[in-house]
């Protein structure tokens, strides 16, 4: 097969793929959900399972999708169907590509509107707006914020405008410039935040919390929930890891950038806890899941602490940060199938973009105006982040598993890989019988059939 390039570009080199991935990988799961399930699931042992999962579960799926995306030279959607012509199979199999898209659009359709927060609570923290108050203070704000349609609107209107200009310049000057910027300086505000929570915080009883193992803990849904975050934390099924392969130089090895962006997701993870939970136990604050968590319990903890205005906007900025570099990633993934359509760059990024804005709309309007419009106890917010991240993310992944294990030639495999034949077959071994396993277990669990049997 002739050597084939992708008309959108390529990355310059091996880092500026190991930044734009591992800015697709961090995002908000990584600050606020996985030392949350770590702490309450056991610590440390429900990171070694979550670790056997990413080698087991995950790892193999993001070899997967690179080499894919790398092969095909594609966008999601046209790389499925052209790679299924290629080993003589149906041209059906762009249905994967498909849904991925699909699913990036819901999925950005809800995580703007998380983003506009993080944007919100930057400003909100540098001019001290809750420096001394109470958790039922900080509530309050929150409860004030998500009740405004109009205040939210502006915020991830704003957070889509960025994302939208770096998309629109392209590979090299738009997402590369932007990942050489924003992912150093994402880890260098972690780096900071981690230090100071040790300084001002109750490190010990953080550590003890987060990281001391306690196997009595770890259950059959915990080790389900490792399952779970360990697929949905390296942003598998939504293309972009596929379109960030397309783009990736034939000279690079696709196992050593796959191996080197788990890590530093996990060590992301990792730290993250260490940045939130010495501030929350120091003050004996509620440890909450999820939006609670980040925009309730944490400014109070900052807003009672010296300099605390200033590293709770830098927390805050840090989340922006996460939450963009995934951004580009999820919506690149639509943009470049336009572009493959004979669209320009710039009309596939503004169409894509109002696609997006209309969806968040109706997320901003589902929290406060439309609250009482619910779907089986669910409203737009719940529903939206249901259908994508528990129902078409692992079909998705599950899909990816398949193709690339029992679709795609073991010849055509090793001449992306350039893998040793017992190494590719290990790999195979695994993408074809584990793999699946996994992400069939993820599924079951998150649409509830499999948690009565724990």
């Amino acid at each position: 097969m002739s050597e084939r390039k992708s008309i959108h570009g390529e990355w310059s080199s091996g880092m500026a793929f190991f930044l734009a991935a591992t800015g697709s990988a961090i995002g908000l799961g990584n600050i606020w959900r996985f030392p949350y399930l770590a702490g309450e699931n056991g610590g440390g042992a429900f990171m070694l399972v979550y670790l056997a999962c990413i080698v087991l579960i995950a790892l193999p799926i993001l070899i997967a999708e690179i080499t894919l995306g790398r092969r095909g030279r594609e966008s999601p959607l046209n790389t499925f169907r052209r790679l299924a012509l290629d080993e003589g199979r149906s041209r059906a199999w762009a249905g994967v590509g498909f849904i991925g898209m699909l699913s990036g659009i819901i999925i950005l359709s809800f995580y703007s509107v998380v983003a506009g927060w993080s944007l919100e609570y930057i400003w909100l923290s540098l001019r001290g707006a809750y420096q001394g108050a109470s958790a039922d203070r900080t509530d309050q704000l929150f409860s004030m914020l998500t009740s405004s349609p109009w205040q939210q609107m502006f915020w991830y209107t704003l957070f889509l405008a960025l994302t939208l200009i770096i998309v629109a310049r392209g590979v090299r000057k738009g997402l590369e410039r932007a990942v050489w910027i924003m992912v150093p300086l994402l880890f260098v505000l972690l780096a900071m935040l981690v230090a100071y929570a040790l300084v001002v915080g109750d490190a010990h009883a953080a550590i003890v919390y987060l990281y001391s193992v306690d196997f009595s803990r770890l259950s059959g849904h915990a080790v389900l929930l490792a399952m779970g975050h360990s697929f949905f934390t390296l942003s598998l099924g939504i293309g972009a890891m596929i379109v960030y392969g397309a783009y990736m130089p034939n000279r690079l090895s696709i196992m050593r950038a796959a191996i080197s962006v788990a890590v530093a997701d996990t060590v992301v993870a990792v730290l993250a806890g260490l940045a939130i939970f010495p501030l929350l136990f120091a003050r004996h604050l509620p440890v909450a899941q999820g939006p609670k968590l980040i925009f309730a319990s944490l400014p109070a903890a900052f807003g009672s602490l010296p300099f605390g205005f200033l590293f709770g906007a830098a927390f805050f900025a840090l989340l922006t940060l996460a939450a963009w570099t995934s951004a580009i990633s999820i919506i690149e993934p639509v943009v470049s199938w336009l572009v493959e359509l004979g669209w320009s760059r710039p009309r596939s990024v503004l169409a894509v973009g109002s696609v997006v804005w209309m969806s968040s709309m109706l997320i901003d309007f589902s929290l406060n105006v439309w609250s009482g419009i619910t779907w089986q106890g669910r409203t737009l917010f719940d529903l939206f982040n249901f259908v994508s991240s528990d129902i078409m993310l692992p079909l998705g992944g599950l899909l990816i598993a398949l193709f690339a294990g029992w679709v795609i030639s073991e010849r055509s495999l090793r001449q992306e890989l350039r893998m040793n034949r017992g190494a590719l077959r290990l790999w195979l071994w695994v993408l074809r019988y584990v793999t699946p396993v996994g992400v069939l277990l993820i599924f079951l669990n998150a649409l509830g059939l499999i948690r009565g049997a724990l």
